[in-house]
């Protein structure tokens, strides 16, 4: 189960990732002499993560960073610092030197940890950290166990609506980003079922298969096993429009307006770094997104390269931090 790469602009707008314009983003003074700025990199640059090694996040992390470290001419080391809810490695890099050598891969968490989490950092990433352009998305699909009786989405919300409480879903977590995607759901189609977190997808899609559970919103390629042995059915995407390699999956947002998300990946700085580092960062990750050879590699991976600036992923994240610090608000969501 593969999804083609929608490396276009039009196609992100279309796709509802950027939706506002953002302000214009100010000049970071130089933090290093022009010399240092002339030479940069002269050294290995290290990407941190903030998940395990092993997972989609981490196996696509390693494919940008070994063509980004081409396009640099440098090695790009990538760290996982795992825990917080990824705090952990978005505090690290907002703290770091600003010199371009330490710099992360942030996600939606970014977005949700201020309303999930007010008193870890970085409090306000939009001004704790430096957005440098989009990476990829992955977008969710929902699994219905085979024991529920219904074939769409439809039948899924006449269902849970008439047994209150029978049904359970899964996430990879309280906060995570399938617990707020299914979350809206249920607020938009004012449905009750009971959540049950986990420590990442791969416990919960255990459950899933033995009908502990009943629902999960899973990434395409660690829920096509399931799918291909007739264990769960699909009724919707989580995009905000149906992908060419499954046109007969409808988006949740096809019924329920607004309803819509991915799990998206940015390139970050700490603040302060020089602007001529920024531009060949940018440049260089620009350039990794355009080659051929890796979109052919992160299909197999169910995800979709965005080619986007500073100015951009700086719009979505503004948007993100809206839309999820009001589900966790209306939901009372609380983290492990």
């Amino acid at each position: 189960m593969t999804f083609a790469a929608i490396p276009t602009r039009r196609r992100l707008a279309q796709a509802g990732l950027a939706l506002a314009a953002a302000p214009a983003l100010a000049r970071p003074a130089l933090a290093r002499p022009a010399l240092a700025q002339a030479n940069w990199p002269s050294r290995p640059i290290t990407l941190v993560i903030g998940y395990a090694p092993g997972g989609l996040t981490d196996v696509m992390v390693r494919m940008v960073a070994e063509r980004l470290g081409r396009e640099l001419d440098q090695t790009v080391v990538v760290e996982n610092r795992s825990g917080g809810g990824t705090s952990i490695a978005s505090t690290y890099v907002a703290q770091a030197r600003p010199d371009g050598y330490t710099l992360l891969i942030g996600t939606n968490s970014l977005a949700i940890n201020p309303a999930l989490q007010p008193g870890s950092t970085p409090r306000d990433p939009l001004k704790e950290l430096q957005p440098i352009g989009l990476v990829y998305y992955s977008p969710f699909a929902m699994a219905v166990q085979r024991s529920v009786p219904v074939e769409d989405l439809a039948g899924l919300v006449a269902y849970a609506k008439a047994n209150p409480g029978k049904l359970n879903y899964g996430s990879s977590g309280n906060g995570s980003v399938n617990h707020l995607l299914t979350e809206l759901l249920l607020q938009k189609a004012g449905m009750r079922v009971e959540h049950v977190p986990y420590r990442g997808a791969g416990p919960a899609l255990l459950d899933l298969r033995a009908d502990r559970i009943q629902l999960f919103y899973a990434s395409p390629l660690d829920i096509a096993p399931l799918v291909n042995d007739g264990t769960v059915r699909l009724v919707a995407i989580s995009a905000p429009e149906r992908l060419p390699i499954l046109p007969d999956l409808p988006s949740v947002a096809e019924a329920y307006p607004g309803c819509a998300g991915v799990l998206w990946q940015g390139l970050f700085a700490p603040p302060g770094t020089p602007g001529p580092v920024q531009q060949r960062l940018y440049a260089a990750l620009r350039a990794t997104l355009e080659d051929p050879s890796l979109g052919e590699r992160v299909t197999q991976q169910g995800v979709v390269l965005m080619q986007g600036d500073a100015a951009a992923l700086h719009r979505l994240l503004a948007s993100e931090i809206e839309v999820w610090g009001g589900v966790v608000r209306a939901s009372g969501i609380k983290p492990d």
